[in-house]
């Protein structure tokens, strides 16, 4: 009796072909999906960042270290500031004429203040502050004179402007003293156009209202 079936033990024929087909197949597929699946998970270099994503370690150390540098500091100026103007000094005044020395202090916006002595001559022996010195404007220079203050004759001031009568009196070395105020017409002087007064000296004028002048008729006092 012949037995036809097939040792179990028999690998070939044209299923084990089909075996080994399959598992061929099988492998590829898994290959395929991996190298997707690795490909999703690396991300596109080229790929825009989504707004709110995590930065990169490196960018994120340098964007903290370039927000927490401190502000850059501007550098004190190095200039001295001065309040004279450039090139105002006191002139030279040692041995000119005080009339001459007041011309160029006024000249310059400067005051003056004249000390006369008791020698002899009109020239500026020596000035506070000393000739050379900056200065700015308005300051006073003090010069004292060798010789005694020259004498002067009062001009009338009466009827001007209190403002235009103190001019001329500083004009003519004397110094206004106001009686009443600074405002309106002089209507009173003293000492009187014409008077004899010496540089330095004082007149005062009475600005605004009317002079005093006694009532017409009015009786004599009685001594």
């Amino acid at each position: 009796m012949t037995d036809e079936r097939q040792p179990a033990g028999d690998d070939t024929g044209p299923g084990r072909a089909r075996l080994f087909l399959g598992g061929g197949l099988a492998v590829i597929l898994l290959a395929v999906i991996g190298a997707s699946v690795g490909w999703i998970l690396a991300g596109d270099p080229e790929r825009t960042a989504v707004p709110g994503a995590s930065a990169p370690a490196d960018a994120a150390s340098t964007s903290a270290s370039a927000s927490t540098a401190p502000p850059t500091t501007a550098a004190p100026p190095t200039g001295t500031r001065t309040s004279a103007p450039a090139g105002l000094t006191v002139p030279e005044v040692v041995g000119v004429d005080f009339e001459q020395v007041r011309r160029d202090l006024r000249e310059r916006r400067l005051g003056w203040r004249l000390v006369f002595g008791t020698g002899t001559g009109r020239t500026v022996e020596r000035a506070s502050p000393s000739p050379g010195t900056p200065v700015k404007r308005g300051t006073t220079v003090t010069v004292w004179v060798s010789g005694p203050a020259p004498a002067v004759s009062v001009p009338d001031v009466g009827s001007q402007s209190c403002s235009d009568a103190a001019d001329d009196l500083v004009e003519a070395g004397l110094y206004p003293r106001y009686a009443t105020g600074r405002q309106g017409p002089v209507t009173a002087q003293a000492p009187v156009a014409g008077s004899t007064a010496r540089w330095n000296d004082q007149v005062t004028i009475t600005c605004g209202g009317q002079a005093s002048t006694p009532p017409t008729g009015s009786p004599s006092p009685t001594p």
